[in-house]
């Protein structure tokens, strides 16, 4: 009787008390064409697009837990602003940020995926910066992980690697690298809430400050959703300056608070900056999400 009990209690405990991943919901991708879609548990979650005729990679939708897109795409006031992005301005003369392919463009050489078990996704993806009648002044290499390994939270793990393939002088820009633009509807503008590591909220408290994460989200239907994006403290810049918008827009932003701002940003050729960034798209505001506790589990990865 008491093997029996005990045995009782050990499936009780496997099936009520293990860890998380093993809730881990199911992650699919599909490339088909010029983009890589994702699915989690059969639901559309994003697409990865790198067209060749595109100003640089870029995901959209980037679909919440309620199925509705958390990032927009493109406005006329701001058409360079592409939902969940990478890319800069000012390098060497070149935009890779703006529109307009002429005067700069992140291409796309190869993009492959890898799935590793039922649970996560791997996106390969090897870019070139390239313009007209000029040397491509930087190669980046990245590995983009999907996962979701509890209800109501998706992960995106962007990890990019930069190499200089010439001597690189960004100038001072607010341009630069990691950035989201966010639905109108969870704007602060529109009710939504802007806040930071140390509870600093909206625009006039953000901008320009030092943090490690920051989360953005509003209403949407009877409960909250938004997306927060977290700096990994082995970065290069750690922790960058946040440019922020109460009109939806966050971006870690080294390259507009150089150390210099005659010279801004100098790179050498042959050097490396690899950056890390974990996008974790939620339920409930950062409280609920629990963002700061998954921000230290990150920051020990």
């Amino acid at each position: 009787m008491k093997t029996k009990t005990l045995a009782f209690w050990a499936f009780f405990a496997s099936v009520f008390f293990v860890s998380p991943q093993l809730f881990a919901q199911k992650i699919r991708a599909e490339k088909i064409g010029s983009k890589i879609d994702i699915t989690i548990d059969g639901k559309f979650f994003t697409s990865y697009h790198f067209a060749s005729n595109e100003k640089y990679p870029y995901f959209y939708p980037v679909n919440g837990p309620s199925g509705a897109s958390v990032t927009s795409m493109r406005n006329g006031t701001y058409p360079h602003h592409s939902s969940l992005f990478f890319g800069c301005d000012m390098v060497n003369g070149g935009n890779y940020w703006q529109e307009g392919l002429d005067r700069g463009q992140i291409v796309s050489l190869r993009a492959d995926i890898e799935n590793l078990g039922e649970d996560k996704v791997v996106i390969h993806n090897e870019c070139i910066w390239t313009r007209p009648n000029a040397t491509a002044p930087i190669k980046d290499i990245r590995k983009i992980i999907i996962s979701a390994a509890e209800p109501g939270i998706y992960q995106i793990d962007f990890d990019v690697e930069m190499e200089m393939l010439e001597d690189v002088t960004i100038r001072k820009t607010n341009h630069s690298l990691f950035s989201a633009r966010m639905d109108p509807d969870l704007a602060v503008t529109a009710g939504g809430i802007m806040i930071n590591m140390e509870g600093d909220i909206g625009e006039k408290e953000t901008f320009g400050k030092s943090s490690p994460w920051m989360d953005f989200y509003g209403k949407r239907g009877g409960g909250m959703e938004g997306l927060a994006i977290m700096q990994h403290p082995s970065n290069a810049w750690y922790p960058s300056p946040w440019f922020t918008r109460d009109y939806g827009f966050i971006s870690p932003t080294p390259m507009y608070w150089p150390e210099d701002d005659e010279k801004g940003t100098v790179l050498q050729k042959g050097e490396s900056v690899k950056l890390r960034y974990r996008v974790l798209v939620h339920q409930g505001d950062h409280k609920d999400a629990g963002i700061q506790g998954k921000f230290e589990a990150y920051s020990k990865e």
